[in-house]
């Protein structure tokens, strides 16, 4: 499974990278592809780094004006001249998406997925990984634009929410019949 996941290249505190680093360890175990945005810098370089050394392959997907922060030695590296290209490239080579912390970027990337998803345009799975709380406040948010009608479709047809990352992977795996 080539699994895409938006996330910050920040670098973060442990109570972000250690869940990172589990999840990408599990991912590389599995024997599944990471697709990311290539950055061989901060969390980006933590997952990458956990999927590599679990087995899993990197597929990686940087940008023109990043692309000196662009990981060496992953098994694929395409550069986009833009972010947007760059959105449309990872989402084009994964089976599914994981939203893991992030700034503003990854929050681009999220609602991104979830409005081609609403308007039917994408079936891909995406598992937003609410590591230690913190898309609590987006949680609340989205079921707040359900609950109002602003979401034609339920919320839980647009995303899974996972608190650990064998949750994450365990509902990616059985949403595409890879168990």
């Amino acid at each position: 499974m080539n699994i895409c996941v938006f996330l910050s290249a920040a670098d973060l505190d442990e109570r972000y990278t250690r869940p990172a680093r589990e999840f990408a360890e599990l991912l590389g175990k599995g024997g599944h592809t990471l697709v990311w945005g290539g950055s061989d810098v901060g969390l980006m370089k933590v997952v990458a780094d956990g999927v590599q050394e679990a087995g899993g392959r990197l597929v990686g997907v940087s940008v023109e004006f990043l692309v000196a922060k662009a990981r060496k030695g992953a098994d694929e590296m395409v550069v986009a001249r833009d972010l947007a290209e760059r959105k449309a490239l990872l989402l084009e080579k994964a089976d599914a998406v994981v939203i893991m912390v992030g700034g503003t970027g990854t929050l681009d990337e999220a609602t991104d997925i979830l409005e081609l998803k609403k308007h039917g345009h994408t079936d891909k799975p995406v598992v937003l990984l609410n590591t230690a709380g913190f898309y609590d406040g987006l949680k609340e948010q989205f079921r707040r634009m359900e609950d109002e009608g602003f979401l034609p479709v339920p919320l839980t047809d647009l995303v899974f929410f996972a608190e650990e990352a064998v949750g994450a992977l365990a509902y990616l795996e059985e949403s595409l019949g890879t168990q």
